[in-house]
């Protein structure tokens, strides 16, 4: 047997093995209930239905992903526990940099099916180890969404964790991955107890105003150019006299 196909099998996970992972990371069933609940008979809702109430106590550990190439996403928003794994502000990075080196295709190869296919995946984690950074095991959940134009451009996503965090930054291994395409037609699940069926309009209930979990990037502060003095008016008079000598031989007389 080749090793591709050794390391396919190993990849290969059945369905009660993730649905064991998903038990053990109780935010993970919320947050993918409430995706469900807001496509209705769709295949994703859209980016600007997110609400934040919808999130609850997973705030922290959410966040939304932006595409930028076909295995690149970088986080728009995010948690602020993704922050403290990291140790540092991961706004701007892109995903995989929560990821060990060996990991990171396959995170890439998850985010290019959820993006195209599209797909929604779940993925359990290891944390490293090493001095100063104790067990810890961690689940990803990955949703897509709608842009107002119908393009797939973001993702909805959600890391929970077991374990303390320790000496940051603390970085992942994929232990197993499941990503299962959205097929036309796919209902979605019932509506989640509590919350109305779609968000409420209002501006001030959108992801970016929810400091203490989701922050959008402040813009960037580009100072205008002072305006220039204004030139002093012309004086009439001139500042200097040209004086001729023969001028002042007239002015003495004659000798």
């Amino acid at each position: 047997m080749s090793d591709d196909m050794k390391r396919d099998r190993e990849t290969v996970v059945s369905l009660p093995q993730m649905e064991s992972a998903a038990s053990q990371f109780p935010m993970i069933g919320s947050v993918e209930t409430y995706w469900d609940s807001l496509r209705g008979d769709r295949r994703m809702p859209t980016r600007s239905e997110i609400d934040p109430r919808g999130l609850d106590r997973a705030l922290s550990r959410c966040f939304i992903l932006e595409r930028l190439a076909p295995t690149v996403a970088r986080f728009r928003l995010a948690g602020t526990h993704l922050n403290d794994l990291l140790g540092m502000e991961v706004r701007g990075m892109p995903l995989t940099a929560m990821f060990l080196p060996d990991a990171r295709k396959q995170v890439s190869d998850a985010l290019e099916q959820v993006f195209d296919s599209p797909a929604r995946a779940l993925l359990t984690l290891s944390g490293d180890r090493g001095i100063g950074k104790p067990p810890m095991d961690a689940a990803l959940l990955l949703l897509p969404l709608m842009s107002d134009l119908g393009e797939v451009t973001r993702i909805l996503g959600c890391l929970p964790t077991l374990g303390p965090i320790g000496r940051t930054p603390r970085r992942f291994t994929v232990r197993q991955s499941r990503v299962l395409p959205i097929l036309h037609g796919e209902g979605g699940a019932t509506e989640v107890e509590g919350w109305p069926e779609r968000p409420d309009p209002r501006p001030d209930r959108n992801l970016e105003t929810v400091l203490d979990g989701l922050a959008e990037p402040s813009a960037e502060y580009t100072p205008q150019q002072a305006p220039r003095s204004p030139r002093p008016p012309r004086q009439d008079k001139p500042h200097l006299y040209l004086v001729s000598s023969n001028d002042a031989r007239k002015d003495d007389g004659p000798e």
